[in-house]
């Protein structure tokens, strides 16, 4: 242990990281070490976490020309000269994060943004990366000297494998994870997402900090055991341990007044005295009890974001437009819902698309009660907002993720299409949004007269004839083929459409039925849940409205 403790204060540091018997790691295998990692079994000897993190990293595949320790001994005095360690500005790419001083002494504290500085050096296409004080002070608690933590962060900022990512580097790779962080908490998150909309007038800038709770406010013990599963899986882990803080942040604070005026900062205070509440051990088991997305699938998402950012032009450090930017109260007209309800909605939709301001599309009062003119004025639009008033107040609704025109590929008969981020919701008269869902007999949906379930779970992916996929490529349901080149195998079934009839499968069990002449629907809704329905099994339509969705920052 003498080895590695030059930069620890050990009055700070948990104690058991001193008592602990040592061990060794004789294991290779992913498999296991996935599940010593999750188990903590490097986690209460210093000495084997040191050198479990350096054998970790050494296997990280690199660029050819990698900095080493050598290097940051060769320019080290250069960068830095003989100033006060302490009072060294750090890169503007590291954002204004904070610094953590974890469990370090007077000379670590000092030696982290000597590190911080030499990388900035050796790494010039870094433009955007906050993760990397927090990152380099863990490090630097397990390592021999300066040099050898320079080498580790090295190794991890200059991984050249595609499917492994690591630290997000730029701004548009940060930002489009924060957005994914969104999109993930509107999916598993849901009471706490409610409670940030509640609020919050900008809940994307409430999950911006998403990476601030990990690599920032979680205490040093917590935050080592993050990094020791992180080594060994990846990215993917850091999105299950934030929605992990999220859910323990609503479960103790729920029917609490707010510690301050925002909702950000209470947040971060409750991350960083999460010690009080949830134990290290209590944070990973219920993050590795989120049935989240595959890795895969987490990376198109990202993808997706990345896409609808540099399509929007964003791609450094900008003001970000918020909700209330979104849906203009003074250019917002709709027969249904107000601005606030509108802006309810848009909390809920994709994060790369509450980028934009809602378009009407379509109306029955304008273009009167007609399936052909609401397919004609809704086609070339993707995705469309779906809003219905019945002749008994009730309101509710569809997001709809896919164009409708899709619709053709069967001909004349009922075609099934969509993705898995299409939902329903009711707005009247009470708020609900329903869970994704998928229709499972499209041939029992043949007969919208005499509604069966057509609603299933949306892990039970179907193919696009109706049999289960193979396990061995199976890709959650929100996947879009046509965006990610996917088989259309991988299509799932949200959205039917035909001339007679529209269907539309919600969520926990619920399925929205609208007759050719727009006057008449009707709900299905599956006895399992335990969910209100949707609205009236059978309605008279009052007012229909179709949304889409305005590109305004692209001119």
């Amino acid at each position: 242990m003498d080895e590695y403790n030059r930069f620890v204060d050990w009055e700070k540091m948990d104690v058991t990281a001193q008592t602990q018997d040592p061990k060794e790691l004789t294991s290779t295998e992913f498999q296991e070490l996935k599940q010593l990692a999750r188990q903590g079994y490097w986690a209460k000897n210093h000495s084997l976490r040191a050198k479990v993190y350096h054998k970790l990293i050494n296997d990280i595949p690199c660029r050819t020309v990698t900095p080493d320790a050598n290097v940051y001994r060769d320019i080290v005095v250069k960068i830095t000269g003989k100033r006060n360690s302490g009072s060294l500005p750090l890169p503007e790419f590291v954002d204004n994060s904070l610094v953590p001083t974890y469990c370090l002494n007077a000379e670590g504290i000092g030696a982290v943004r000597k590190i911080i500085l030499c990388i900035a050096n050796q790494f010039p296409d870094i433009s955007f990366c906050p993760a990397l004080p927090s990152v380099t002070a863990l490090l630097l608690h397990y390592s021999k000297d300066e040099a050898e933590c320079f080498e580790k962060v090295c190794r991890i900022l200059a991984c050249n494998d595609p499917s492994k990512r690591l630290i997000d580097q730029t701004f548009l790779a940060f930002e489009s994870s924060c957005m994914t962080f969104g999109d993930l908490v509107n999916k598993y998150c849901q009471a706490a997402h409610k409670l940030m909309v509640a609020v919050s007038e900008d809940v994307l800038e409430v999950y911006s900090d998403w990476q601030r709770w990990l690599f920032g406010e979680l205490p040093m013990i917590y935050i080592a055991r993050v990094f020791d599963v992180f080594l060994v899986e990846g990215y993917k882990v850091l999105y299950r341990v934030a929605l992990a803080l999220l859910k323990f942040f609503h479960k103790v604070r729920a029917g609490q007044p707010m510690e301050s005026d925002s909702i950000q900062q209470d947040i971060r205070s409750f991350v960083r005295d999460i010690a009080q509440s949830v134990p290290p051990e209590r944070l990973l088991e219920k993050a590795f009890a989120i049935r989240l997305f595959s890795r895969k699938e987490i990376q198109l998402l990202q993808m997706a974001n990345e896409k609808a950012l540099q399509q929007k032009g964003i791609t450094v450090k900008q003001k970000r437009q918020n909700v209330h930017l979104a849906v203009h109260a003074e250019n917002f007209k709709s027969e249904i819902v107000s601005v606030k309800e509108m802006r309810d909605i848009w909390s809920w939709i994709p994060e790369r698309f509450a980028l934009c301001q809602p378009l009407l599309l379509f109306t029955t009062l304008e273009h009167g009660c007609s399936l052909s003119r609401f397919y004609s004025h809704s086609e070339g639009h993707e995705p469309t907002l779906l809003l219905i008033k019945t002749t008994a107040k009730e309101v509710c609704g569809a997001y709809l993720s896919t164009d409708w025109s899709e619709r053709r590929r069967g001909g004349n008969k009922l075609s099934f299409f969509g993705t898995g981020e299409c939902f329903v919701f009711r707005l009247q008269p009470e708020v609900e949004r329903y869970e994704w869902v998928i229709i499972k007999h499209p041939e029992l949906a043949m007969s919208v007269s005499k509604p069966e379930n057509h609603a299933t779970p949306a892990s039970s992916t179907l193919s696009s004839s109706g049999v289960p996929s193979d396990p061995s490529d199976r890709l959650s349901p929100f996947l879009s083929a046509r965006h990610f080149n996917l088989p259309s195998k991988t299509a799932s079934m949200f959205m039917a459409g035909s001339s007679e009839c529209i269907i539309i499968g919600g969520g926990d069990g619920q399925a929205l039925y609208l007759d050719a002449d727009l006057n008449h629907g009707r709900t299905s809704h599956c006895n399992t849940f335990n969910n209100q329905p949707l609205c009236s099994e059978s309605f008279q339509i009052s007012v229909l409205e179709v949304w889409g969705f305005m590109d305004t920052m692209n001119g």
